[in-house]
């Protein structure tokens, strides 16, 4: 059965996601919080509490905030665990017992008290199984001034399907190949041209899960098109409905800013491309908003990449992407065709595509770290640079098989790092502590790592 959202029905059975592999850790471990589930609106979150439910637990029982709000009062009545599971069964079909039921906490930004319930149930009543989960929920902690019970819950972030779990709906036996390197290697040139081509059908849909089930079901470029906008458009409703009414047109603008902020050959944001005049006293909070609700990411410049990297943070120099590709494409109206194309010329937004796809696929692995970039006095840049276990890593990315630029042999030279990275569409390789990758590899980045040590 599909799960409904407001103005959405959604199949994505077809898509097996990785955190449900997350889910079942936590499961069984003996020290065990409630989670608080975190992540983008129509990422799937609700899909993937069920179907963890449906699959370990005998029952999975969920109240939804939202479209439940007698369930409020509940929680408003009393904070005891076990009156409140004892209460709570009378609005469910199924029982819920310690260690056969899952409970979910659908859209818990609705009620305050039930995200404190989490600190009690976590003290007093560890043996039920609690994920809680909601919409723009960062945003909305904020806006309501909640207080979230940290040390109480395991914050689990969520993000959108990644290309990993795409090709392995789309393309079992080439996902199963990568699954099993055990060393780097040059891949067969099949297993390339494979990879090349389900990439660029991944940057077209990106990861929200109805769009890829579109593509993935033939249902045609204009239902993927017509998914993307109508997630554009939530988004833009979400506007409204969570923000302060003078805010409104701001993330507005800094939204739509995003392509254009994005086209320049020096990514760096720049406030004047919002609006001429525009300065950061006035859109910040805009654009803060929009970091908070998980619909862009923030990568700041460091100074130098020193351990830890937080130390050498530029607050004022910065570059903002968006946390899915294929509503990057669709915001900035960009053709199918053309993404699906190899030698199409969309010159600085082909390089901007193939950022965005390597940092969504890096940013499951960071955990609550956070990614930079690096730039030289001169003209000398890296895209991204993460700290991984106690090294520091650089990452180039470029969009093809074009690899000039000296920006990594310049860092290289300065900085004599252990291991640096090159995304790129050309094959697997190691050499003199530079790992050449596929982009399409960078969803196998642990892997990678595990490989080169």
């Amino acid at each position: 059965m599909p799960y409904t959202k407001p103005n959405f029905v959604v199949y994505i059975m077809i898509i097996e996601r990785d955190i449900i592999n997350k889910f079942k850790v936590w499961k069984d471990a003996p020290r065990r919080k409630p989670i608080l589930l975190k992540g983008a609106r129509q990422i799937g979150k609700t899909w993937a509490m069920e179907a963890f439910g449906k699959e370990c637990f005998k029952y999975c029982v969920k109240f939804d905030f939202d479209r439940q709000p007698e369930v409020k009062s509940v929680f408003q009545a009393t904070k005891d665990p076990l009156r409140l599971v004892k209460e709570l069964t009378l609005y469910c079909d199924q029982p819920i017992i310690a260690g056969e039921t899952l409970m979910i906490f659908d859209e818990i930004q609705e009620c305050e008290e039930a995200l404190n319930s989490l600190k009690y149930f976590c003290d007093e009543a560890p043996q039920y199984h609690i994920i809680a989960a909601g919409s723009l929920l960062g945003v909305a902690v904020k806006k309501r001034k909640m207080t979230v019970p940290v040390g109480k819950v395991n914050i689990v972030n969520m993000f959108p399907v990644t290309f990993k779990e795409f090709l392995r709906a789309s393309d079992i036996r080439t996902y199963e190949y990568l699954e099993s390197l055990d060393e780097i290697r040059h891949l067969p040139e099949i297993i390339m041209n494979k990879l090349r081509t389900e990439y660029r059908r991944y940057q077209v849909s990106g990861g929200m899960p109805e769009a890829v089930v579109a593509l993935l079901d033939n249902q045609g470029i204009s239902a993927v098109e017509s998914v993307l906008q109508d997630i554009l458009d939530l988004y833009e409703l979400d506007f409204a409905k969570y923000a302060e009414p003078r805010e409104i047109p701001r993330i507005h603008a800094v939204w739509h800013s995003l392509p254009a902020q994005l086209s320049k050959e020096n990514r760096k944001f720049v406030w004047k491309v919002i609006k001429t005049g525009a300065r950061s006293k006035d859109y910040e909070d805009a654009l803060l908003w929009l970091v908070d609700a998980g619909i862009i990411y923030q990568v700041f410049n460091i100074s130098k990449p020193g351990m830890p990297l937080s130390a050498y943070e530029d607050r004022d120099a910065f570059k903002v992407y968006a946390c899915d590709c294929g509503l990057l494409r669709r915001l900035a109206h960009l053709p199918a065709s053309v993404v699906t194309d190899p030698i199409a010329n969309y010159t600085e937004f082909k390089g901007a595509m193939a950022e965005n796809a390597v940092l969504q696929s890096i940013m499951p692995f960071l955990d609550d770290r956070k990614v930079y970039y690096w730039t030289s006095p001169g003209t000398a840049e890296i895209e991204f640079v993460i700290q991984w276990n106690d090294e520091i890593i650089p990452i180039e990315v470029k969009a093809e098989d074009n690899i000039s630029g000296s920006s990594l042999s310049v860092y290289n030279k300065k900085y004599e790092p252990l291991h640096r990275i090159r995304f790129s569409m050309l094959n697997l390789q190691f050499n003199g502590g530079l790992l050449s990758s596929p982009a399409p590899l960078a969803s196998w980045f642990d892997k990678l790592m595990t490989l080169v040590k």
